[in-house]
């Protein structure tokens, strides 16, 4: 092995600690990192964090119908299914931002 490729080894392996180092941030972080959906014309809402959990669900009075849960369910379920989707969203873009500095060697 060149000095050369040594040297790019050794670069690549403080990239991937800094990328490591990074990732670890944003997981520390994750549980902070909110996103809210909402259905029903705005009268359900969700709230996930970045953990995938669910942090908060607010319902506006008018969408409270004894009569008819099921569709409350309906709306609950589809506020909740998109605020997780956008969760996974957020973190996904967050994970792409520090691998996309990574610099790989053009030849090994």
């Amino acid at each position: 092995m060149s000095s050369d490729d040594s040297a790019q080894v050794d670069n690549l392996i403080q990239q991937a600690k800094a990328i490591q180092n990074k990732l670890k941030d944003i997981l520390k972080d994750a549980s902070e990192m909110e996103v809210t959906a909402s259905s029903g014309g705005g009268m359900v809402h969700v709230t996930a964090n970045g953990l995938y959990q669910i942090v908060s669900v607010k319902l506006d009075r008018q969408i409270v119908n004894p009569d008819d849960i099921e569709m409350l369910t309906d709306l609950i379920i589809a506020a909740t299914n998109q605020a997780l989707a956008d969760a996974q969203a957020m973190i996904n873009e967050e994970m792409s931002k520090v691998s996309s500095g990574l610099a790989l060697p053009e030849k090994y």
